[in-house]
């Protein structure tokens, strides 16, 4: 079904903004989109998938763990996607979250965080120095945002359903790295999404900037004094990139613009912004000059003559007789089952379910979560059902029960299928490839599947991947 045409409005306001490059942009809409993933370097490393991969690859130049695919590579139903082992990501998108700087920052705040691509990448850079708060207004975008961060194996994500605004209240300024990636009028996924071309118009760029500014004044006041914001969008409009910064940089005068630099990217123009500021340091990737649908990127430095602001939440509290429970049912879980993990966090129980905290959590104060942590698993008198997060978090080697599945074993799993399996009961962490993908349960020659019932597939969607 071919897509329906571009809008009027939309190839008039480029043409004139675009002048000589406006043939070769529009001649970009033209050619399929280039499909990419970036790589779980907890998982492996980008040279040896690159080594293993079923498919030839090209390196992302601004992203080092990301490749371009084949367009027809069936990546989305290979089990290693199921295993977390990347993560399938247009390749521009990947671009922002390589402009922050990770190397001494203890708190991370991705604002606008669903469906999670840039969330897992912020946590690929900050899993050994700190802890990421990926917060997501919509409430229906929460549910993908925490299957994406669980399937990746992350431990030190805080999962919240808060207006930024209210963090900010709570939390004051205690951030030293703010991302942005702001809803906007889409207009870079025009190539992939008819929807995204019949929504367009004048009055959705317009709606996107006003929301784009008060988004980003609430998001700076999370940000330390000498800390950064990054900002991106994955749209072209002048409304929703230029003259958002420009307005920012007018009400905040202890911020200034800094300079990037992206392999392909062109520089901001000033020109497209009624300003005095100059805005050539932000960073346009475009879809005629690079491979990607593009994206345009800030970044804003909080200065020194700004000042922090104090939260008001109270620090955090862990009940202790709660807390003591919670790690005797962990404890008595792992010596069964994970003998050799050396966990490093709070076990805390919410409800019935057990989380594992970060242990400086407390260093944020009181802030309501959807989830405080890794979600360990389900606790019930007598009986602990561990949770798939879990399962995509562990290194098999740490673990007493591991069955080894070939790709038709993996697909049947997958596809929510018993397995007949001898040996000794318990839980057992279902392996394909030295990966992760799940939990089943033996008892006797049987193992109960419980691969989560929302992601199975039928067994003809796996085997589509699999090797000739």
């Amino acid at each position: 079904m071919a897509s329906p045409p571009l809008p009027a409005a939309y190839v008039e306001r480029m043409t004139t903004l675009l002048g000589d490059e406006a043939a070769d942009f529009f001649a970009s809409y033209d050619r399929p989109a280039r499909p990419g993933l970036r790589v779980n370097p907890y998982k492996i490393t980008p040279e040896e998938f690159r080594q293993r991969s079923p498919w030839p690859l090209e390196p992302v130049p601004w992203c080092p763990t990301g490749f371009y695919l084949p367009e027809d590579a069936p990546a989305g139903k290979h089990p290693w996607h199921a295993a977390g082992v990347y993560y399938l990501q247009e390749p521009s998108a990947m671009a922002p979250v390589e402009q922050m700087d990770f190397s001494t920052v203890e708190w991370v705040v991705d604002a606008c965080a669903a469906p999670g691509g840039k969330a897992t990448q912020i946590h690929d850079h900050l899993r050994e120095t700190g802890i990421l708060v990926a917060n997501e207004l919509v409430g229906s975008r929460v549910k993908a945002l925490g299957e994406n961060l669980e399937r990746w194996g992350t431990e030190k994500a805080l999962i919240t359903n808060l207006e930024i605004g209210r963090i900010a209240t709570l939390q004051g300024s205690n951030f030293g790295e703010v991302l942005v990636d702001a809803p906007c009028s889409g207009e870079g996924l025009f190539r992939r999404s008819p929807e995204a071309r019949t929504e367009w118009s004048v009055a959705h760029v317009e709606g996107s900037a006003r929301r784009q500014r008060a988004l980003l004044d609430a998001a700076a006041r999370l940000v330390a004094v000498d800390g950064y914001l990054v900002y991106s969008t994955c749209t072209f409009a002048p409304e929703e990139n230029e003259q958002v910064i420009a307005a920012f940089l007018d009400d905040h005068p202890a911020w200034t613009l800094e300079r990037l630099q992206l392999p392909g990217a062109t520089p901001g123009r000033t020109d497209w912004a009624d300003t005095t500021h100059d805005l050539s340091g932000m960073a346009r990737l475009w879809p005629h000059r690079i491979e990607g649908d593009g994206h345009t990127i800030a970044r804003l430095h909080h200065g020194s003559s700004g000042r922090n602001v104090e939260g008001e939440g109270d620090s955090a509290r862990f009940d202790s007789r709660s807390t003591e429970k919670a790690t005797a049912i962990l404890d008595a879980f792992l010596d069964e089952s994970v003998p050799e993990l050396e966990y490093y966090g709070i076990p805390i129980m919410q409800g019935d379910r057990l989380f594992l905290v970060p242990e400086y959590s407390p260093l944020i104060g009181e802030l309501p979560t959807v989830r405080p942590g890794l979600w360990l698993g389900t606790a019930a008198p007598g009986r602990f059902t561990p949770s798939h997060a879990l399962a995509l978090f562990l290194n098999p080697a740490d673990c007493t029960l591991v069955e080894s599945l070939d790709f038709e074993e993996t697909a049947r799993y997958l596809s929510g299928e018993t397995l007949t399996k001898p040996g000794k009961p318990g839980w057992v962490l279902i392996v394909f490839d030295g990966f992760p993908l799940g939990w089943g349960k033996r008892t006797g020659d049987v193992i109960k599947n419980h691969y989560p019932k929302g992601l199975r597939r039928p067994i003809s969607s796996w085997m589509a991947a699999a090797p000739s």
